[in-house]
């Protein structure tokens, strides 16, 4: 799957202007040639670190039965030099986090890894701080991924971060996922959210769906909890549970999504986008914008508008 869906997401990802692929996808290994895997089938890797050599960014899938047993400095040292020598960026998928810790490429810096591995990967790596609650780190040059299907959600953003939100919505709607998942690993850690629970409350969903149909408007904490028929507090509560977030911050991050693909797509001035958007004021934009991506919305258009 982690290897997979490398190639689903980079190897599809097309100019929506000229239709051409925006990526050129290699599989590679130390030793080219069968590679064994956990399931009833083999794969073939083509090349060795040459392509490592040659790559812009490189990603690095789980090995189940390897990863864990990985120390400082214990990485095979034509393999540590190749990640190292990386031009662009390294990231990794799931305990794929071991084999770039133990490169020495995250000492100093963020990292995740599955959650059930992080308590390990902590302990053995002491030079990395670890954040086990989210689904994925953007250290600049390195990035990591939680368990396996969060490589989906860090292969979006790292898609979105060169091509624009455009471009990975399209194709997050042709992989059938959503562009972006709120929250981080602590949702599954706990529980499955369920759709009501056994007091006949039903869960935060119905409401999510509704606000994003309304992002225009001024909601507040009190419409979108009334929309669930829960209290404030419950409705706070259980939004956190399920997301991870505050509702409030939640909003806004959709907003600041929906403002994005308005840059990149129309001629609207800052004003309007903010009008559409239920930032109310270029202003208002402007703030949320710079605190949630870094960069004014003028910037961001700049880079990727056209694209």
């Amino acid at each position: 799957m982690e290897l997979g869906l490398v190639h689903q997401l980079f190897g599809t990802a097309r100019d929506p202007a000229t239709g051409e692929r925006l990526y050129e996808v290699t599989t590679c290994a130390p030793r080219p040639g069968r590679i064994r895997t956990d399931a009833d089938f083999p794969i073939y890797a083509e090349h060795g670190l040459e392509a490592v050599a040659a790559a812009d960014t490189v990603l690095v899938p789980a090995s189940h039965e390897t990863d864990e047993e990985l120390r400082p400095g214990g990485l095979d040292a034509e393999l540590a030099e190749s990640l190292s020598a990386v031009r662009g960026r390294v990231a990794s998928i799931c305990t794929g986090s071991f084999v770039l810790a133990a490169a020495g490429l995250l000492d100093g810096r963020r990292a995740t890894t599955h959650w059930l591995s992080s308590a390990h990967f902590a302990r053995t790596f002491p030079s990395v701080t670890v954040d086990a609650d989210v689904l994925y780190v953007d250290e600049g040059p390195v990035l990591t991924s939680a368990g396996e299907a969060a490589g989906i959600d860090l292969c979006l953003h790292m898609i979105r971060e060169d091509h624009g939100a455009a471009v990975a919505t399209e194709l997050a709607r042709r992989t059938v996922v959503p562009p972006h998942r709120e929250g981080g690993q602590a949702q599954y850690i706990q529980r499955p959210v369920p759709l009501e629970e056994p007091d006949g409350t039903t869960s935060t969903s119905g409401s999510r769906e509704w606000a994003l149909e309304k992002l225009a408007e001024p909601l507040t904490l009190a419409q979108l909890a009334a929309r669930d028929a829960m209290s404030v507090r419950t409705y706070n509560r259980r939004f956190r549970e399920e997301t991870g977030l505050t509702p409030m911050t939640w909003l806004n991050r959709q907003r600041v999504d929906r403002a994005r693909e308005l840059l990149e797509r129309t001629d609207h001035t800052v004003d309007r986008v903010a009008a559409e958007t239920g930032f109310g004021s270029g202003t208002s934009l402007r703030q949320h914008f710079q605190a949630v991506l870094g960069v004014s919305p003028g910037a961001y258009r700049t880079t990727f508008r056209g694209r």
